[in-house]
């Protein structure tokens, strides 16, 4: 092993070499949002400076860690759904 386990790895490991590790329930959906979010990485090209209010900024934090992605994510993809015509404000 090239690093040394502390005692909770080592915990862990043992768990995990037992047969006693299980897979998250939302771990397939939280990996495929990791996913989206790395290849969303890539597709930037232009860097934007947007001021909200105080609320809407507390708003996005709490709906991206809600929906376990970053905010500057989450509010790229609003815009994005918005300016395609996928996201309408409803009356």
């Amino acid at each position: 092993m090239k690093y040394p386990l502390d005692a909770e790895e080592r915990e862990i490991l043992e768990h995990f070499e037992r047969g006693e590790v299980t897979t998250a329930p939302e771990a397939e959906r939280e990996m495929e949002t990791a996913r989206q979010a790395a290849r969303n990485t890539f597709n930037k090209t232009r860097r934007v400076n947007l001021r909200v209010t105080e609320r809407d900024f507390n708003l996005a934090h709490a709906r991206a860690r809600e929906e376990g992605i970053p905010y500057q994510t989450l509010l790229s993809s609003v815009i994005h759904k918005y300016l395609s015509g996928r996201l309408t404000e409803n009356r």
